[in-house]
């Protein structure tokens, strides 16, 4: 969603600039046709005009406003400041913090009449305004300069049967820029130490609220001081290049890290609650080898010959049973047979070499229905499909079998009753007939396989 580019200063002193003198009326209605145009703000329409230059607009408003006028090119503000805002919000209101004396906090702002990026800065920092007016040019090199850090999240070092509570790293008398960073990693690390894949970061009432999800139940594991919320999910956003500055839509990304020289990928999923952004984060391990899986020879036979001939292998569990590890040890085991493999996936969890990983996008238009529309045009010899919902997308992928097409598709089971009962619907006729390979996972330790026979059989 593309927002509108203003500037509320100059927007209700305009007229006051045509009566100073300093530009026509004339200029200032094309300067707003511009502006609406280009998707800019109107100061920035009459500096790109030439009609006035940026230091008269400045020294006009400090005289008509009263508030001071402070030139950033030479100007070192307090580093400890920055965590009173958030880079996200420094970037959407053109915004930084200057320095601070007792309560009172000084911000530089291209636009000092926005009262709601104000009452934003009140709310977050805990603390009184004091602004001061400085070109937008200047904030944003500033903002570059002070708010750059290491764009990763870093590498994590594992002991195992350590304890380990993140918030050790949150209570540090740390004040380095990187702060926030530490923090994220240091959550986790704690994750993965307790063996946790899905994490999640909501407002609560004392702060965002941390929350590792296990064996289908939540447990709060701390929460992140209101203070810090607006800089730890912009920096959490940024890391896994979210635009940081939206938050009134969903947003899906990536974070990519190291875990004792593994590579690690957790997807990151924004959604807009009335209470603010709620972040979903979901850890995957790359894939292991599928001889690392499946033990059996005959089962190993069983699933490499459906890898090799048209049909529809399914890989069903419960919710973090493992679907998708498994799902990345077939296209792994098929990437070295000389095919074009491609897969259809939210989000990328780990590069498979000699897999076309297509990631859909609905920003720009690119979901299922499309790539269903122009997949066939790759020529595909095996397709992976994650989240099918509708029964025209079973239909078509099923139908490319007749194509000599292979299909991967997930299926979300409980057990194997629930199975047997969600396959029982006649939307799944034609997929149930057309299953090459089943592969159920129980548990960690018990996955079992079944042929096309055996699956026909079960399913009858």
């Amino acid at each position: 969603m593309e927002t509108s580019v203003t500037n509320k200063t100059l927007e209700k002193l305009k007229y006051d600039m045509v009566r100073a003198g300093l530009v026509p009326y004339e200029t200032i209605e094309q300067a707003e046709e511009i502006a609406s145009a280009q998707n800019i703000n109107i100061g920035q329409a009459l500096i790109n005009s030439g009609v006035i230059t940026e230091d008269a607009i400045l020294k006009f408003l400090e005289a008509k406003l009263h508030i001071p006028y402070v030139n950033l090119d030479d100007y070192t503000l307090d580093p400890k400041c920055l965590k009173y805002i958030s880079f996200s919000d420094a970037k959407k209101y053109r915004i930084i913090p200057l320095f601070k004396i007792e309560d009172t906090l000084t911000v530089a702002m291209a636009d000092p009449l926005d009262l709601f990026a104000i009452d934003k800065i009140i709310e977050t920092a805990e603390c009184s305004i004091e602004p001061v007016i400085s070109s937008e040019a200047g904030i944003n090199k500033k903002i570059d300069e002070y708010y750059k850090q290491d764009s990763t999240v870093g590498e994590i070092s594992i002991e195992e049967g350590a304890e380990y509570d993140w918030r050790d790293e949150l209570h540090r008398e740390d004040l380095s820029d990187n702060h926030i960073q530490k923090i994220i990693r240091a959550i986790l690390k704690q994750a993965i130490l307790e063996g946790v894949h899905e994490v999640t970061f909501q407002h609560e009432d004392n702060g965002l609220g941390v929350n590792f999800k296990k064996n289908g139940n939540m447990q709060n594991k701390g929460n992140i001081p209101s203070v810090l919320t607006s800089s730890f999910i912009g920096k959490l956003k940024t890391l896994a290049e979210l635009d940081a500055s939206v938050s009134e839509v969903p947003q899906l990304g990536k974070l990519s890290f190291k875990v004792d020289e593994m590579n690690v990928i957790a997807s990151i999923s924004t959604f807009p609650t009335i209470m603010g952004e709620r972040i979903f984060l979901k850890i995957y391990k790359p894939p292991k080898a599928l001889n690392k899986i499946i033990k059996s020879e005959n089962n190993l036979k069983l699933i490499k010959s459906a890898l090799n001939n048209p049909g529809i292998i399914i890989v069903c569990g419960s919710p973090l049973s493992g679907k998708t590890h498994i799902i990345y040890s077939l296209l792994l085991e098929a990437s070295d047979k000389n095919k074009n493999i491609m897969t259809l996936e939210s989000i990328a969890k780990y590069n498979l070499k000699n897999v076309h990983q297509c990631e859909l996008n609905e920003n720009v238009g690119f979901n299922m229905d499309k790539a269903e529309r122009f997949i066939e045009f790759q020529s595909p010899d095996i397709i992976y499909l994650e989240g099918i919902k509708s029964k025209e997308s079973f239909d078509y992928f099923a139908s490319l079998v007749f194509e000599n097409k292979t299909i991967i598709m997930e299926f979300l089971a409980n057990n194997m009753e629930d199975l047997r009962y969600k396959l029982s619907f006649s939307d799944f006729e034609t997929l149930k007939s057309l299953i090459s390979c089943m592969i159920f996972i129980h548990s960690h330790d018990s996955i079992e396989v079944f042929s096309k026979e055996a699956v026909q059989k079960y399913l009858a």
